[in-house]
């Protein structure tokens, strides 16, 4: 590897590769996909999942028992020293965390977990919380509501 090869000259990417642009382009005439074939005509491609023939790994898997994967319970995830930015006496729940951005939306309910520290006190509202999140926020002084 030769030093011209690494820099960029103030290019952040690489140049896009036109293909079918004339036999001086070096990518002209079939663009390169090659001669004949499938991958080879516009608009065509295997479905999802195909594997050329072989039994494709959804069909190997095998699929018994029961799965609860359907009815799994999502939370949205906040940490107690990221209250800390609301102020003192106000109340949190889950419409409240996403307003100030302090996490994404996963699912509809709020789950408070005990990472930080809490100065002051709040008045929380969620659905779950660990042990040692209410235990953080009834020391400060606030209250921990569990919702239904």
């Amino acid at each position: 590897m030769q030093i011209h090869d690494v820099t960029r000259r103030g290019q952040k990417h690489d140049k896009r590769k036109r293909v079918g642009r004339g036999v001086g382009s070096g990518h002209g005439k079939t663009a390169t996909r090659g001669h004949k074939g499938q991958r080879s005509r516009s608009g065509d491609h295997p479905r999802l999942g195909f594997e050329g023939g072989q039994m494709p790994l959804y069909r190997r898997m095998p699929k018994r028992g029961f799965t609860n994967a359907r009815f799994k319970k999502h939370y949205t995830l906040v940490n107690v020293g990221a209250l800390e930015v609301f102020e003192p006496g106000s109340t949190v729940d889950l419409a409240a965390v996403l307003e100030r951005g302090l996490a994404r939306r996963t699912g509809d309910m709020l789950k408070v977990l005990g990472q930080g520290e809490i100065g002051h006190a709040l008045t929380v509202r969620a659905h779950r919380f660990s042990a040692s999140a209410a235990e953080k926020i009834t020391a400060a002084g606030g209250s921990a509501e569990t919702l239904d």
